[in-house]
């Protein structure tokens, strides 16, 4: 084994080709044997079945005669013919039917064997042939068949007693007489039956022995007497033709067509089997680049593993890469888990701290609404954090997708402006203004507003963070080109260095350097806009210059509503202020949540009423007709505050209900507000929000202008 072992694959093939070429030589002679085998016994099988269809046919061109006589012998009128034998009537019943019977030869007999009366064809000029023995063997046996060699021939004899029509199995009467017909096996005969067998008929004496060597398939059926002693043989032939030396000389061709192959194996093997694996065995031991060229060029499986080595080289250096990638991104996501752990703690410390000191009994004044201010702003940026990493999950999630509709551009824009105007730190000594688009848009942008005003704040926002004085600007302009509206926000801040500037759309990356160390955050902002940008067909880009400022490009698709949008004109309405002594139901699961909203709703005098789930809420709208507003949570025990609102609606529709939830997307508000909820507020509850939502509920619409 160890000495076959050590030879090359190719030496190995060689082998193979020859130990399978031999394989195929004995498979072809012993195929040619089994040909000879099989001709014998197809040639036994069509021989068996041609015989079967031989005896079938002769015997069904008996059953016609042996039908004829026996109808005949159940006659009464030839019952009485043998005891009267008038003549008139054989000659007027039988003779005159002669034809009819398709024979040679009929007689009557009386049961002494006598002939009574015969009707013979001009075939046969032998008189009374019909032996005595036959009739006392047919008193017993009522009918038969058989052959017999007169010097015409050979005859076929049918034979039946006679009896009367009520006796139709012959066993009530005995035998009246005896009644034969005869047919000659003339020439006559043995057309007809070529015709119906498709064959060659002929009588002969002796026996004949085809072999499978012939071409026709011969079946012999023996003429027997009526002592089964064979008179004749009547011989079917039909051509069988199965030519061997067709099997043969194809065999022959065959075993040329194999050596002649066996060549041209050997040569390509060597070509297209020995060459290329010398190829692919330099590769591996040099890492050769010309044979790499040279296996690549060879057409098939071989040019395909030159490819497969050329891009495993190519595959190794990108994993190389992509090894230190996932070193890289796993460091980032462990430096945002610590951001995140820190950016928490933070405003948690302050919460807690400062918490902890207005406790101070001797706190003054002006201190305890400086550790307020401080709880408040911590309070906020902590609700920031959990809205931002909540909003990044949702888009990882992709529960989130825009509602497109049309929206007047440019009083967006100007909206924006004034609301992020005053927002702006007064120590930051900061230019603001909007660029105005030389050509504006008249129509409608179809977009989703929502999504594009945060995306514009959140950019405005970090531009703000890290602009101390200079300007930002923001606004947009049409490229009718490629069909899109550019959006651009510039400022003059810190700018951001050209390593961190690939990165700083990656959700798990915060510049940190130390002209950023003071920033906080989690950095989710950009990563969030991008997400947004992508959601709604667009794109974003960022150019930046390290302490010279930054600039963020994003665009997305111009789709404007060509439909004609009617101005809603404005009326002037009057409205009065609540008086403060409503009755206000808190549905509200949770004790603190309901002490705050309690405490800021006592500070205007408001009658309140609890329900710790939405079952009891409902219940209480029940039997008390004197609630006017129903603060109503949505994630209750028992029932959430989403059913309880539809089964008070129902039995009182003019009740105001406010939903209050900790859900705060835009999706939440939107499918809030669309069950009917008069308003929502969103968790932590805010004093100034909660009186807002008061006053827009309570007012009375006039009847006269202001």
């Amino acid at each position: 084994m160890k000495k076959y072992g050590n030879i090359n694959t190719y030496y190995k093939l060689l082998l193979l080709i020859s130990a399978t070429s031999l394989f195929f030589l004995l498979l072809y002679v012993s195929l040619y044997l089994y040909t000879i085998q099989e001709e014998k016994q197809f040639y036994k099988s069509i021989y068996n079945q041609y015989k079967n269809e031989v005896n079938s046919l002769f015997k069904l061109n008996s059953e016609t005669a042996t039908a004829t006589i026996i109808d005949v012998t159940f006659w009464d009128a030839l019952v009485k013919y043998t005891k009267t034998r008038d003549k008139n009537w054989y000659s007027k019943s039988v003779a005159s039917q002669f034809e009819t019977y398709n024979m040679d030869y009929i007689g009557v007999y009386d049961l002494n064997n006598n002939l009574i009366s015969k009707t013979v064809s001009s075939k046969i000029k032998t008189n009374d042939f019909i032996q005595k023995e036959v009739m006392s063997q047919l008193y017993k046996s009522k009918i038969t068949r058989f052959y017999l060699r007169i010097p015409e021939g050979i005859v076929e004899v049918f034979g039946a007693t006679i009896h009367p029509s009520d006796d139709p199995k012959k066993t009530k009467s005995n035998p009246s007489g005896y009644f034969f017909m005869v047919r000659l096996l003339d020439k006559q005969f043995l057309e007809n039956l070529n015709l119906i067998s498709s064959s060659k008929t002929s009588l002969k004496n002796e026996n004949h022995t085809n072999t499978s060597g012939e071409d026709v398939v011969s079946v012999d059926l023996d003429l027997k007497d009526y002592k089964n002693n064979v008179v004749s043989q009547l011989t079917f032939k039909r051509v069988f033709n199965l030519n061997f030396k067709n099997t043969k000389e194809i065999l022959f061709v065959v075993i040329l067509a194999s050596l002649f192959n066996i060549i041209i194996c050997l040569y390509f093997t060597k070509r297209w089997v020995y060459n290329p694996l010398k190829l692919i065995t330099s590769i591996l031991e040099t890492g050769s680049l010309f044979a790499i060229g040279s296996l690549k060029r060879i057409k098939g499986e071989f040019g395909y593993i030159g490819n497969l080595f050329e891009e495993n080289s190519n595959q190794r250096t990108q994993l190389e890469i992509s090894k230190h990638k996932a070193e890289e991104s796993d460091k980032l996501k462990s430096s945002f888990l610590a951001n995140l752990s820190h950016e928490i703690r933070t405003p948690m410390n302050a919460i807690v701290g400062f918490s902890d000191l207005l406790n101070n009994p001797d706190l003054e004044e002006k201190d305890k609404a400086e550790y307020l201010r401080i709880i408040n702003r911590s309070g906020t940026n902590l609700v920031s954090i959990i809205e931002d990493l909540i909003e990044m999950s949702k888009i990882d999630a992709l529960q989130i997708k825009p509602k497109y509709k049309g929206i007047n551009l440019n009083k967006c824009i100007h909206e924006l402006y004034e609301t992020i105007k005053v927002t702006i730190p007064k120590e930051k000594q900061i230019n603001f203004f909007v660029i105005e688009c030389p050509h504006p848009i008249e129509k409608y942008l179809i977009t989703d507003v929502v999504k594009l005003k945060q995306i514009l704040v959140n950019l405005i926002a970090n531009a703000i963070k890290f602009t101390d004085s200079g300007s930002i600007s923001f606004g947009y302009e049409i490229n009718e080109s490629d069909g899109t509206v550019v959006f651009t926000v510039k400022d003059t801040g810190r700018g951001i260095d050209e390593k961190n500037l690939k990165a700083i759309f990656d959700r798990f990356l915060r510049v940190e350097d130390h002209f950023h160390a003071e920033s906080n955050g989690l950095g989710l902002g950009l990563a969030i806009s991008k997400a947004y940008i992508e959601m709604l067909g667009g794109s974003i880009s960022v150019k930046s210059s390290f302490g010279i400022g930054s600039a963020f490009t994003f665009k997305i698709p111009l789709v404007l509503d060509e439909s004609e949008r009617k101005r809603k004109t404005k009326t002037n309405a009057c409205f009065e202020r609540n008086s403060g002594n409503e009755t206000i139901l808190v549905a509200e699961d949770d004790n603190i949540n309901f002490l705050l909203l309690k405490k800021i709703l006592e500070l205007r005098n408001y009658t309140i009423i609890r329900a710790t789930n939405g079952q009891e809420a409902v219940d209480i709208c029940a039997v008390n007709k004197d609630i006017d507003l129903v603060f109503m949570d949505v994630k209750m025990p028992v029932m959430n505050g989403l059913d309880a609102f539809a089964i008070i609606k129902k039995t009182n529709p003019d009740l105001i209900v406010i939903a209050q939830t900790a859900y705060s997307s835009a999706e939440d508000k939107e499918m809030i507000l669309n069950l009917g909820f008069k308003n929502y507020i969103t968790k932590p509850l805010k004093r100034e929000k909660i009186f807002e939502l008061l006053d827009e509920s309570f007012v009375k619409k006039g009847e006269y202008n202001c």
